[in-house]
């Protein structure tokens, strides 16, 4: 299953700040961006911060945003390419926007969702362990998901694995990421314990071998 990208709306200003005048722009409370795309020059822009922060906090990189100028009564369909943040406070401090052609194919990463409940780490049996948590796609911007579900109900046995060849595709959607790639598996109880014992003494011998 796959949940519906739905349409977002964002406010955007024209930057006219360039430079060492980004800083100032921060200060007083912008973030400053930049939208760009097949067949026309980039365009800066700036965002309030809190808007811009509380969009991206629920907004994915396969969400088509409808981008507006208000005092331009013009808009474009984007998607959010890139972000900057603060290493510390973790504020964003630039993003890059791509202005979508609906009617062209585009790739994006679309995020897995684990969904349901397997029976065999219900009962204490295993573990789940999960490999892949994007995929890559080709599409038509009109068929993007926010994300494809991965139901984990079915596993029920240790050792059992789902792939990307597994997950069900929405029509008109291409997965570009290997069909080999594991998405989860479910490992035997107690695996992340052994597994960090393992790693806790090879460090131990690798010191001791680097004393010698």
């Amino acid at each position: 299953m796959s949940q519906q990208a739905e349409l977002v709306e964002l406010i955007a200003t024209r930057r006219t700040a360039m430079g060492k005048k980004v800083r100032q722009l921060r200060r007083e409370g912008w973030v400053p961006a930049v939208m760009y795309g097949p067949g026309f020059d980039p365009v800066p822009l700036q965002f309030e911060a809190r808007n811009l922060q509380s969009l991206l906090s629920h907004t994915g990189g396969s969400q088509i945003i409808n981008l507006t100028i208000p005092e331009e009564e013009i808009s474009w369909p984007v998607l959010v390419r890139d972000v900057q943040y603060d290493p510390i406070r973790r504020d964003p401090l630039h993003v890059d926007f791509y202005r979508v052609d609906m009617t062209r194919r585009l790739t994006a990463e679309v995020p897995l969702v684990l969904v349901g409940e397997s029976p065999v780490v219900k009962e204490s049996r295993g573990m789940l362990l999960q490999g892949a948590s994007v995929v890559e796609v080709e599409c038509l911007p009109g068929s993007l998901v926010d994300a494809i579900e991965v139901d984990v109900s079915d596993l029920a046995e240790v050792g059992q694995t789902i792939y990307v060849r597994d997950l069900a595709i929405p029509a008109g959607m291409d997965v570009l990421t290997s069909p080999d790639e594991m998405i989860v598996h479910v490992a035997p109880a107690g695996t992340e314990e052994v597994a960090a014992e393992e790693a806790g003494e090879e460090a131990v011998v690798s010191v001791i071998s680097e004393e010698e």
